[in-house]
């Protein structure tokens, strides 16, 4: 089922722009990252817009997005001709050194949990210092009070990333859209192979955060057809054996759970584009 954004056009289209960083590397050295911002149309540095980060996949960078699918036109469609409320859109990396991007299992494995510090150190002080979203300061005590107004999602790798933001860093996010890829916390693919100790350690993270139930929201999506089903599917049925934590209610008015799989969808950008259009009406409701 493919969403009408990919046969029409739009007339008013939001732009793209780029934000600079520094982080260390491994060795300690200084380098510079960016990463790209979909700012809707009539941004005017003025109204507060929520934020969704948006990571790519093994191997990517902070273009794949935009090189891959036709996510501007999908977000231009969304805001502009549906009336989904419009948002800023984060397109960052996990990756650092220069050159070290390429599918690496284990590598990205630690990669994507090492980028935690640096989401919460780093980029959405650069990002939220200079564009206008709720938070009235980017230090930690300002993204805690804005954090219902921030989401994070990604695919396949960015999807693991996902994963380990939900664990390491629920205080400044609220929403989570973990996109054809399994929770890591165990071993790559341990949603496959250890789905409940997987499922368990979610579970305990939800409950060590403080958070109610009502204050995080997960929306997981993948295909019949993605190498990605099977770990998925198993972490999903596994998490579902805490419904005290995981409420599976048809929807976030009711509950802070949703999975949803699309038959003979693949492990593709243009697949996963289309889950980031069927989330968005979700997002920053509760």
């Amino acid at each position: 089922m493919r969403a009408k954004f990919h046969q029409c056009d739009v007339k008013n289209r939001g732009k793209i722009k780029r934000v600079t960083y520094t982080v260390k590397n491994s060795k300690g050295e200084a380098v510079e990252k960016y990463a790209n911002v979909y700012l809707p149309y009539g941004y005017d540095g003025v109204k507060k817009y929520n934020i969704l980060y948006l990571m790519h996949g093994g191997g990517g960078n902070p273009d794949a997005w935009l090189d891959s699918c036709m996510l501007k036109n999908m977000l231009d469609h969304s805001f502009c001709d549906e009336g989904v409320e419009p948002c800023i859109v984060v397109m960052p990396t996990f990756y650092t050194d220069t050159g070290e991007a390429g599918f690496d299992p284990d590598g990205d494995g630690r990669r994507t949990m090492a980028f935690q510090t640096e989401l919460k150190e780093v980029l959405i002080p650069a990002v939220e210092g200079k564009y206008c979203t709720y938070a009235e300061t980017t230090d930690a005590a300002g993204q805690k009070a804005s954090r219902m107004h921030r989401a994070f999602g990604g695919f396949s790798m960015g999807s693991v990333t996902t994963w380990n933001a939900f664990m390491e860093n629920m205080d400044a996010i609220a929403y989570f859209l973990p996109l054809s890829g399994d929770c890591w916390a165990v071993e790559p693919l341990g949603g496959k192979s250890h789905p409940d100790e997987t499922a368990e350690i979610l579970h305990d993270k939800a409950l060590a955060s403080g958070y109610k139930p009502d204050e995080y929201f997960i929306y997981t999506m993948t295909g019949t057809k993605d190498i990605a089903f099977d770990q998925l599917l198993g972490q999903v049925m596994a998490m579902r054996k805490y419904p005290d934590t995981f409420i599976e209610a048809g929807g976030f008015a009711a509950g802070n759970f949703l999975w949803h799989f699309e038959e003979e969808f693949i492990h593709s950008y243009e697949c996963v584009c289309q889950y980031v259009y069927w989330a968005l009406p979700w997002l920053f409701k509760a």
